[in-house]
C-alpha cells in the first residue's frame, strides 16, 4: 500500500539528522533566528547556505510556515467548504483510483488532490461552487469533446458538475493517465 503523504514525512524527518546534520526541531530554530519567514526565504537559505537538498529543505520551509500541520481529511474537508455538493463527485473519483492498486499515491493540497504514481496523473480540483476540473495527463492526445486542454502540469481537463458526469468515458481516460504514469 502506498505510504500517506503524512508518513512520508514523518520519515524524512527521522532521516533528517543523518542526511542534513539537523533534526527538524533545530533546523526550525535556526530558521528561526535567521528572520526568515516566506517559503522562498527559508529555502534559500537552507539550499544555498546550508547546502540542504530539495526535498529536505521543502519539509523544513513547509513545517516552519506551517503547512504541514494540517492532516489529509482536513485540506479536503476545507476545499469543499461551501461547496459541499461537489464532495460526493471527489468521493467518486477517488473511490475509483483506489482500485488501481498499491503504486496510487494520494495527495491533498490546500486547494487540490494530486494523484500519482511514480508522477502526476490527474489532479481534482473544486475549481468553482458548482464544478470540479478533473486534470488528466494525456500528453499526445488530442483534445476531443468534454476532454478539453489545460496547461500546468496536467495536459488536459473535464469539467464534472455531477456524479453521473464521471462516467465510462472519463474513468477510461483516468487509468490511462495511471498507466502512462508507471
Amino acid at each position: 500500500m502506498a505510504k500517506s503523504p503524512e508518513q512520508l514525512a514523518q520519515t524524512m524527518i527521522d532521516n533528517m539528522p543523518e542526511k542534513t546534520g539537523k533534526s527538524l526541531s533545530e533546523w526550525q530554530a535556526l530558521v528561526a533566528a535567521s528572520g526568515a519567514g516566506k517559503h522562498s526565504e527559508i529555502m534559500k537559505l537552507l539550499k544555498g547556505e546550508h547546502g540542504v537538498t530539495h526535498g529536505f529543505a521543502n519539509l523544513i520551509a513547509q513545517k516552519c510556515i506551517g503547512n504541514l500541520d494540517v492532516n489529509s481529511e482536513d485540506l479536503v474537508a476545507n476545499q469543499y467548504q461551501g461547496k459541499e455538493g461537489l464532495k460526493p463527485i471527489h468521493d467518486a473519483i477517488i473511490e475509483f483510483v483506489k482500485t488501481f492498486g498499491p503504486e496510487l499515491d494520494i495527495a491533498p493540497k490546500k486547494t487540490s488532490v494530486s494523484l500519482r504514481r511514480k508522477k502526476q496523473f490527474a489532479l481534482i480540483q473544486p475549481s468553482t461552487k458548482t464544478r470540479i476540473d478533473l486534470g488528466i495527463n494525456l500528453k499526445g492526445e488530442p483534445a476531443q469533446g468534454r476532454l478539453e486542454t489545460m496547461s500546468g502540469m496536467c495536459t488536459h481537463k473535464v469539467k464534472l458538475t455531477s456524479v453521473d458526469a464521471f462516467d465510462e468515458e472519463v474513468r477510461a481516460w483516468v487509468k490511462l493517465a495511471f498507466e502512462r504514469a508507471g
